[in-house]
């Protein structure tokens, strides 16, 4: 009973440290997202009460992510804020299908570079586009737009008394955010991004600053479940490429998050095909609510194993607590300056670009480190899931020329036969480097041609082979002799 007991008050504070955490980061997704801030509750709530309340994994917490802010951002610009609903329904589906088929471990193979750089260009582009909420000005629409239009941002921003006033909120917020911790005492547990946006709210009222505030409508009233019209969306090209990336990167998004948590504790580990079903399942209703889509976030799971989580109790009081507040407090959501949270999502932007990782990886994987960059640069020039393809694809490429190594040896004693020996694989990426060491071989002499050492023979390869020893067997000379092990 003792050890139940203690449990418990262990996974209580937990939820308090958690729903502090996440609070600030669920209406700032939201408002980034450019949805209603209720909505970035409501998946917050879900996240807890249902994904929270479902086998994977225990102690990892679950709701809106910064991750996926551009994403919803363009399916709402896109298709409307009726249909986000039925997009995030048909990814929860998707994930529903996938765990059920057991398709969860899987994800674990997928290149971390590549991972790594779609999470660098969701930076890149999520702190140029909040730099410009930061100063409440309206944010291009493309990412090379919210780039290159800084210049022109910084500079309507010193002739604007409003936008200067903003600019000093975000900047503080974000001051606060990095040295927080540094605080001794009690000041340094209370999570930073509380503290930033509280004292943000309180500078903004102190000095009565004309700075725009996030704008509340209820929790009921923010509720949208979508309409036939809204399923309608779904078949077009665009919309099943968007169900596609909110399903893929949100599930790869959990997973690497899972692994990441397991780190963390001594508990029991993740089933990742029973989490990507919980995963799923808090998507699908989220969906049926109309609300963004939701993830497990790294940030919120960090902190509810370091504020000494047990059991999944302290997830699920997590969304408790957001529900109570977003029922009894909703105005306090009001007075929020929107350049605060804005001041949040650039500081989460900027942890998820590695740029000290990438030094590292550039001096001992310079093919993973290429990967990396051309992934995020393709993310903030063409868009979401077509550079997160692109650098799959590149990532695929890459992996197949490094394991297409083949040597191709030539023995010659001046006399009798001359022995070619292959080892290796054997593909058509290497197919040039082989015939033009075979094609080099005297057309007089016999050949005596060794495959037996390849671990690998393409269709490609063989086919060649083949054509080139009957052109030399032609020639008047002995057949080419062929030993082959494959």
């Amino acid at each position: 009973m003792l050890k139940v007991s203690g449990d418990r008050q262990h996974d209580l504070v937990a939820s308090v440290v958690v729903f502090l955490v996440a609070l600030p980061l669920c209406v700032g997704v939201a408002v980034a997202s450019g949805v209603p801030a209720e909505l970035g509750l409501i998946t917050g709530i879900v996240g807890g009460l249902v994904t929270g309340l479902l086998p994977g994994s225990s102690l990892q917490v679950s709701g809106p992510a910064a991750g996926l802010t551009v994403l919803v951002y363009e399916a709402v610009r896109e298709f409307g804020l009726p249909a986000l609903g039925a997009l995030v329904l048909a990814a929860g589906l998707l994930q529903l299908a996938m765990g059920a088929l057991r398709l969860g471990r899987f994800f674990r193979a997928i290149s971390v570079a590549v991972v790594e750089g779609m999470l660098a260009g969701i930076g890149l582009v999520l702190i140029a586009g909040q730099l410009y909420a930061m100063a409440d000005q309206e944010a291009p629409a493309s990412g090379l737009a919210k780039i290159g239009g800084l210049p022109e941002l910084l500079a309507d921003t010193f002739g604007s008394g409003r936008a200067l006033a903003a600019l000093a909120l975000g900047s503080g917020t974000v001051a606060v955010l990095l040295l927080w911790r540094r605080l001794p005492g009690f000041l340094g547990t209370i999570p930073a991004p509380l503290a930033a946006v509280a004292l943000a709210t309180g500078a903004s009222l102190l000095f009565s600053m004309p700075v725009a505030t996030v704008e509340v409508q209820g929790l009921i009233d923010a509720v949208q479940p979508p309409g036939t019209g809204a399923f309608g969306e779904l078949l077009g090209l665009g919309a099943i490429g968007t169900v596609l990336a909110f399903a893929l990167i949100a599930s790869a998004e959990s997973l690497f998050s899972a692994a990441a948590v397991d780190r963390l504790h001594d508990g029991p580990r993740t089933d990742y095909d029973k989490e990507l079903v919980a995963q799923g399942a808090g998507n699908t209703v989220c969906g049926l609510l109309g609300a963004l889509p939701m993830t497990a976030v790294i940030v919120r799971s960090a902190a509810n194993v370091q504020a000494g989580a047990r059991t999944k109790a302290s997830r699920v009081l997590h969304g408790v607590w957001l529900l109570l507040f977003a029922a009894l407090l909703p105005a306090a959501l009001g007075l929020i300056p929107v350049a605060a949270l804005a001041g949040v999502l650039v500081h989460a932007g900027c942890k998820l670009v590695p740029v000290r990782q990438l030094a590292g990886l550039w001096r001992e994987h310079r093919g993973e480190a290429v990967v990396l960059v051309v992934t995020a640069v393709a993310i903030v020039s063409v868009s979401m899931f077509e550079g997160v393809l692109i650098g799959l694809a590149l990532a695929i490429v890459k992996t197949a020329w490094e394991t297409s190594h083949v040597h191709v040896d030539v023995v010659d004693k001046g006399a009798g036969p001359i022995r070619a020996h292959l080892s290796g694989n054997a593909t058509f990426l290497r197919l040039p480097k082989i015939l033009d060491a075979l094609e080099a071989l005297p057309q007089d002499r016999p050949i005596e041609l060794d495959l037996t050492d390849l671990r690998h023979l393409d269709h490609a390869c063989r086919t060649s082979l083949e054509n080139w020893a009957a052109r030399h067997s032609a020639e008047g000379t002995e057949p080419v002799r062929v030993a082959s092990g494959v």
